[in-house]
């Protein structure tokens, strides 16, 4: 009975820590905030993170910005840069090289893909 409860706490700690994140994911991301604001100590939250799903923290952080790049990749005339600026990256760049590391495409190319059809002129730059 006491591991099940164990278990359960964990379950619902990585839950809230999920929850947090997407809730939070313009923000820099701030181990130490995140640790904080669930009241837990950060290296543990780290190891029962990545033990319960495979990816750590900063993993899952870049993976729900990317989601929300992806939806205005494809419902917007965004320029990249307005992109990752407003999922919360500093520059295009870093954005760039973490989408392409999630996607296995660029942001570029993700959107001609969905879309069907090749960026006009300058639309990807920035």
């Amino acid at each position: 009975m006491r591991l099940q409860k164990h278990r359960d706490s964990s379950d619902a700690l990585v839950q809230a820590a999920k929850e947090y994140i997407e809730a939070h994911c313009l923000e820099k991301f701030s181990l130490k905030k995140i640790s904080g604001d669930l009241f837990v100590n950060g290296s543990y939250l780290l190891r029962l993170f990545k033990s319960q799903t495979g990816q750590t923290l900063l993993e899952y952080h870049n993976r729900v910005r990317c989601d929300k790049a992806k939806e205005l990749l494809l419902n917007t005339r965004l320029c990249i840069s307005e992109i990752a600026e407003a999922v919360g990256f500093v520059s295009s760049a870093h954005f760039s090289h973490v989408f392409k590391k999630i996607t296995d495409s660029t942001p570029t190319s993700y959107r001609e893909s969905v879309r069907g059809e090749k960026s006009p002129e300058g639309m990807n730059a920035g």
